[in-house]
């Protein structure tokens, strides 16, 4: 009997592996299908996608088909368009409405590692089986009526009207949708009632598209405001403010500025996600939550259920203290190194490798990224730097309660963590690193000198700036279970050096020429471990001889290499600064995560 219990246990086991790998591989399959909606088309470039629709036309074409227009009428959402701070206030929206009770539908973009954090209901990430049931519905049924004048929609328009599916069939009280890029004619805009739009700060980015100037960017993200329904708008300059009052007179709708976030409001708690500037997309969230409440019936209800004097509900504050948004402001303990038990720890066999994610890729965000990590270097270093530190619980991604791979999540988190450190601060030898990279439609030449001028005018001082390119293509969507290959093929590293001039001419005040390595080309070259410690006053570009940065061919060997600096040197600890492009920052997450 008892071998029959066995073989019977051993059969049940066979059969769940070979469904895991049943749902690996379809998963792998939609992520192909995916990327077969990748257009090569540059922003700013005119569509030639279906001519006889616009882009809200053809949303609109695709919703009927799929018998979602209706159903999206009876969706209660808050709609967020802006330039900095639109997942973020998205983000903390989602956390308040879920503390108060209601089932959640959060839908954000991009995302760093797997598209399912694009969606998130109650606060988790949706699951690959409700992922693919969804996905499949929506692919097979848009297949099956393409034609010349309607083809398949491009990826995010895709992802979009994928979100729509999932909010309507899981029945979420509410849907909070940020804007890809712009608003007016954003995939997201086919909403003709939202309960409430809200715009967070505005500044100069994606002006291929928006127009080189604060008005025009304004214009297109007050095309979410719709007739009667209230808006909200985090400060602005004069310039954008006008544009958007404007366009709400022209729709008679009240526009109310958002007041940022009072910090005493939280009676102690701390907001979740880090830096000055989070109190001002705080504010904003707290008003399009007041305002869906008393729309939708429900804020009167909330007060009842606790002091109606209080100045912030106690859901908000416990919204406010457990919203997660990774790779914007995130620290990350690396401790792949020290693979000690705790009693060893005083031995300390390795540095300590921190690394600080911020996804900043515009001038004003790159200002707000200078100072959250120049703050963050100096705020409770020794509390956070143990490689037991905890971790909080958080229902958003796979990051949230950080057991996997190598590494530990500190985003917030410092009070909690075990405090072991046995070498004394004055021991240690700190380095500030800088691992950047951008998109070549970016200006290098404006975001490096904003964010070395303002990180100095802190006390905060780089001694090295590693150049190196993201993995992510823009032709393939990967998964978090995708195969990182070990050896990354050789780039074309043109744009790496640019970067590393623009960074030379910065630090020596003038402009600098040198040739290129020619080991460099070569994927295995590696700078040495001395470099790390090479005073930049031996820099002699003319020589060749470059003190201050180096290109690295590929991010798994710039890892290593910091890594294996960290196991070299005890007493050695990197805060490393990861910035420039949220694809290095999802790139940089993955492999930490291995």
């Amino acid at each position: 009997m008892p071998s029959l219990v066995m073989e019977n246990r051993v059969n049940f086991l066979e059969r769940e592996h070979m469904q895991d790998l049943a749902m690996a591989s379809s998963y792998e399959t939609a992520m192909e299908a995916l990327s077969s909606l990748i257009t090569q088309q540059r922003r700013g470039d005119i569509s030639t996608l279906g001519v006889n629709y616009d882009k809200l036309g053809r949303m609109l074409k695709y919703l009927k088909i799929l018998g979602l227009e209706e159903h999206i009428a009876g969706l209660k959402i808050i709609h967020v368009a802006g330039t900095k701070g639109k997942g973020s206030t998205c983000t903390f929206c989602e956390a308040i409405l879920r503390e108060c009770g209601f089932r959640t539908g959060l839908f954000i973009s991009p995302h760093l590692i797997d598209v399912r954090e694009r969606y998130r209901i109650d606060g988790f990430d949706i699951s690959e089986e409700k992922f693919l049931q969804y996905f499949w519905d929506c692919w097979n049924q848009l297949k099956a009526m393409v034609t010349e004048d309607l083809p398949m929609p491009p990826l995010f328009q895709f992802l979009t009207i994928l979100a729509y599916k999932i909010f309507v069939c899981e029945k979420v009280d509410v849907a909070i949708v940020e804007v890809g890029l712009g608003g007016k004619t954003d995939a997201t805009n086919v909403i003709n009632k939202p309960v409430v739009c809200g715009i967070t700060s505005l500044g100069m980015d994606h002006t291929e598209t928006l127009g080189d100037t604060i008005s025009q960017i304004a214009s297109h993200k007050a095309g979410i405001f719709k007739p009667q329904c209230r808006a909200f708008t985090s400060p602005q300059v004069s310039d954008a403010m006008d544009v958007l009052r404007n366009r709400a007179y022209e729709l008679k709708i009240p526009l109310e500025i958002a007041a940022p976030l009072n910090n005493k409001s939280l009676d102690g708690l701390k907001l979740s996600l880090s830096g000055d500037h989070q109190f001002i997309n705080a504010g904003l969230a707290i008003s399009l939550c007041k305002c869906w409440l008393q729309s939708t019936g429900n804020w009167n209800e909330l007060l009842l259920n606790g002091n109606q004097e209080v100045e912030l509900p106690e859901a908000f504050k416990r919204g406010l203290s457990s919203a997660r948004l990774f790779g914007r402001a995130q620290i990350l303990y690396d401790s792949s190194a020290n693979s000690n038990s705790s009693s060893e720890l005083s031995k300390r066999s390795s540095g300590d490798l921190i690394f600080y994610l911020d996804g900043a890729h515009s001038p004003e965000s790159m200002e707000v990224c200078a100072r959250w990590f120049s703050n963050a270097v100096k705020e409770n270093t020794s509390s956070f730097l143990s490689p037991q530190a905890s971790s909080t619980s958080s229902p958003s991604s796979f990051y949230s309660s950080i057991t996997v791979g190598n590494v530990k999540d500190l985003c917030g988190d410092a009070d909690t963590c075990n405090e072991e450190e046995n070498i004394e601060e004055s021991n240690l030898i700190s380095k500030k690193i800088l691992i950047f990279n951008c998109m070549e439609l970016r200006e290098p030449q404006i975001l490096l000198p904003r964010l070395l001028n303002i990180c100095a005018s802190s006390g905060t001082h780089f001694s090295k700036a590693l150049f190196v390119p993201s993995m992510s293509t823009y032709t393939k969507v990967t998964s978090a279970a995708s195969i990182i290959p070990s050896d990354i093929p050789a780039k074309n590293l043109s744009w790496q050096f640019k970067l590393q001039r623009i960074w030379e001419k910065i630090i020596h005040g003038k402009d600098i020429s040198f040739e290129k390595n020619s080991k460099m080309d070569k994927p295995e070259t590696l700078p040495p471990y001395e470099f790390l410690y090479e005073d930049a006053s031996h820099c002699r570009p003319s020589d060749n001889h470059i003190a201050c940065s180096t290109v690295i061919p590929s991010l798994p060997l710039t890892i290593r290499w910091l890594r294996d600096c960290v196991k070299q040197n005890p007493s050695l600890r990197l805060q490393v600064l990861v910035t420039g492009s949220l694809h290095l920052v999802g790139d940089v997450l993955k492999l930490l995560r291995r």
